[in-house]
């Protein structure tokens, strides 16, 4: 069995540094999400998102919150991966950021939560979406110039 093909040689990015950037700054801020999901008693449900998990079933709400986060901790080392070795694919991490905001607002549309305020993710999804399309098209433009 050959485990280097799992990880071949690294990569370099050669567009510009401003999207590489963000994508660190996504995967940090993916990271430690992630980890509060997985770790807080209540997954943040309650003490982040507001939701009342005192309720019956508040209990598979927490559930459901902690494989979430291992589910965004698994995107997060995807993140990592091409930061610290395969940078060339700052442009793909981009657009599957681009991808899981979208993805997160319609599902959001179509299930929305019933609570007083609106969670961090919530807000984060409606900033991080504008702010990654403009990355990703940057990143892409840039190289295409070089």
């Amino acid at each position: 069995m050959n485990w280097a093909r799992l990880f071949p040689p690294s990569t370099t990015y050669t567009g510009p540094k401003i999207p590489f950037y963000f994508l660190i700054l996504i995967a940090v801020v993916s990271t430690v999400r992630s980890l509060i999901h997985m770790f807080f008693p209540d997954g943040g449900a309650g003490v982040i998102a507001g939701i009342d998990v005192s309720v019956q079933g508040g209990a598979n709400i927490i559930a459901m919150f902690g494989q979430w986060g291992a589910s965004q901790l698994l995107l997060a080392l995807l993140y990592w991966i091409a930061i610290l070795r395969y940078r060339s694919l700052t442009p793909l991490m981009l657009l599957v950021i681009v991808v899981e905001q979208l993805l997160r607002l319609g599902v959001g549309q179509i299930k929305q939560l019933v609570i007083a305020t609106p969670p961090p993710g919530a807000i984060g999804s409606e900033l991080i979406l504008p702010l990654a399309v403009i990355a990703l098209f940057w990143s892409l433009w840039s190289n295409s110039k070089t």
